[in-house]
């Protein structure tokens, strides 16, 4: 074998290396082997990870002759799933030829044995004693190969039985918790790709009115920081300034590029500024129906340095509506919703596909106001969705929701409970909000999508009316997909979006929750505020589905820490 097709560090003892022939070279040594009177046995597999059962196996067979060959299939030969072999074809071999019962070891490029046994004519065949009885035609023609070269097929003993594939598996589990929790996900029926396209291909053209207030999101690039010579403050030099439409627009965006039709109901100011606002937004197919104010964009400013944020500016003057300008901010929404329930091509019960709700903590909302608006909207929407931001928001002002999308901290500000469980913190949320769902997110830890174990009677249409109905909610913790932050800004839009219009389509809180996180791993990608498309999720969906445990040929890390949402999820 050349040796620089081996991944030998240090290089491998001379014997090792002598043990691990191509075909010719073996073709020799069999020959050798016949003149001596010596007789062949051969076994042949993939060997991916040689554990107890394979090493039984090999020293049954070495008793069964003189010289024992173990033949492995090549890694493009091998056909056993994403992610198999795990372990590369030389080192593979080079397991193999350690071992002192082993004498000769063959890399073969076949998928099966069949034409290497027809040149080498074993004296011994040896197999699994799972093959006994197979009928499978792979192994008949096999058999046959043997029989006709004048040798025989024994099957070992079976008295220790392992799987490659199920060890695997096993190493997936304890090496990263999240990524066997992934994996068991991504087993699931409702959770394969052909089920989350028909989920994304029902999106389109759904209907969605977005209220909440406009951010104009800057990035200002800056050159490598110094420290000042008056004092030791750091100093920053601006190189470039990225602006993103952010805040209740990026939702709107989020939903445009998904393809739905959505209606941006928003405060803007009557300047060059605010129609310079709502022209780019309507460009990217979004009717902005705008509450005129005479606030100035609210602008919050990031100093980065390459993709680290130093420092945040907020530029914001706090809006504050007067009693006529809530009732009419109230009212847009709701000529909002029914004129969507209406259009052409709308459903037969005249109400709109889907509502989003969101607090910014800007002062477009107080308390009632937010309570009034998710009252006054509920009779005239279908989904209905709400998330906050911000120390000022209102969480617990949202009423009547079918899904509520806090993040751990703003839940537990929001009820005044930072010590008990997060599922009873949760559920206390619902109960008092009268909300069906609740997505809650961790951070790098993902999110866990809770909903009821017991529904309301079916006769109850209006959550307002449901009442005390939950008593226990189930939890389905969602890892986070992306492994490395870029820049976490927008996720929990892009994640509500997503959830919102999945729910609207029928999905389950499961299937909103994983969908929502694949918006969100895309997101967290980009450095500043961008849509995410339908083509984004595709692909976020394909990398999930093809995740598996790799060989790197480095050092191995420690296994991550236990799963805290193991640990949230746990009753209190």
């Amino acid at each position: 074998m050349p040796q620089d097709a081996r991944h030998d560090s240090p290089p491998l003892p001379p014997a090792v290396a002598a043990k691990i022939m191509g075909l010719d070279d073996l073709l020799v040594a069999r020959d050798r082997a016949r003149a001596q009177g010596r007789r062949l046995v051969q076994c042949h597999g993939c060997f991916d990870i040689v554990h107890p059962g394979h090493i039984r196996h090999l020293r049954q067979a070495r008793a069964l002759g003189d010289v024992l060959l173990v033949s492995i299939t090549g890694d493009p030969a091998i056909s056993k799933g994403a992610g198999r072999p795990l372990i590369p074809e030389e080192l593979r071999a080079e397991n193999l030829a350690a071992l002192d019962c082993v004498d000769l070891v063959h890399i073969d490029p076949n998928a099966t044995a069949q034409a290497l046994l027809e040149r080498l004519r074993p004296d011994v065949y040896v197999k699994g004693k799972e093959y006994e009885h197979n009928a499978d035609p792979r192994f008949k023609a096999e058999r046959d190969a043997v029989e006709r070269g004048g040798g025989r097929v024994v099957f070992s003993s079976g008295d220790v039985v392992f799987s490659s594939t199920a060890l695997i598996a096993a190493l997936e589990q304890s090496a990263d918790p999240y990524h066997g929790r992934l994996m068991s996900l991504a087993r699931r029926e409702d959770l394969q790709p052909a089920a989350l396209h028909a989920v994304l291909s029902r999106i389109r053209d759904r209907r969605i009115v977005v209220v909440g207030e406009p951010i104009i999101d800057t990035y200002i690039v800056c050159d490598r920081p110094e420290v000042a010579g008056e004092s030791p403050i750091m100093t920053l030099r601006p190189l470039e300034a990225r602006h993103y439409d952010g805040g209740a627009a990026i939702v709107a965006r989020h939903a445009a590029a998904l393809g739905a039709r959505p209606i941006l109901v928003t405060p803007l100011p009557d300047t060059s500024e605010g129609r310079a606002f709502r022209g780019r937004l309507e460009a990217e197919g979004i009717e902005v129906r705008p509450l005129l104010v005479g606030a100035t964009l609210p602008e919050k400013q990031r100093f980065l340095v390459g993709a680290q944020k130093m420092m945040k500016l907020d530029l914001v003057d706090p809006y504050v509506l007067d009693v006529g300008q809530q009732e009419r901010l109230v009212a847009m929404a709701v000529e909002a919703a029914r004129g969507a329930a209406h259009a052409p091509g709308s459903r037969p019960d005249h109400r709109c596909d889907a509502a989003i709700v969101t607090d910014f903590g800007l002062g477009l909302f107080t308390p009632k106001v937010l309570s009034r608006l998710c009252v006054a909207l509920r009779p005239h929407v279908r989904t209905m969705s709400g998330d906050v931001s911000g120390r000022r928001s209102s969480l617990r002002a949202m009423r009547g929701l079918d899904l509520l999308c806090p993040s751990e901290g703003e839940l537990r500000d929001a009820m005044r409970l930072h010590g008990e469980g997060l599922p009873l913190v949760t559920l206390r949320l619902l109960e008092e909000t009268r909300t069906r769902n609740a997505i809650v997110t961790l951070g790098a830890d993902g999110l866990i999508a809770f909903s009821p174990l017991s529904e309301a009677p079916r006769a109850a249409v209006d959550p307002l009316e449901q009442g005390r109905w939950r008593s226990r909610l189930h939890g389905e913790h969602i890892p986070a997909l992306c492994p490395v932050a870029l820049d976490p800004l927008g996720c929990g839009d892009s994640l509500l979006t997503v959830a919102t219009l999945a729910l609207s389509v029928g999905a389950t809180p499961t299937i909103a929750g994983f969908l929502g996180a694949c918006a969100a791993a895309v997101q967290v990608q980009r450095l500043g505020n961008t849509p995410v498309s339908t083509a984004d999720l595709r692909a976020a969906i394909a990398r999930v589905h093809a995740a598996h445990l790799t060989y790197t040929g480095g050092d191995t890390q420690a296994p991550r820490a236990a799963n805290r949402a193991d640990s949230l999820l746990r009753a209190s």
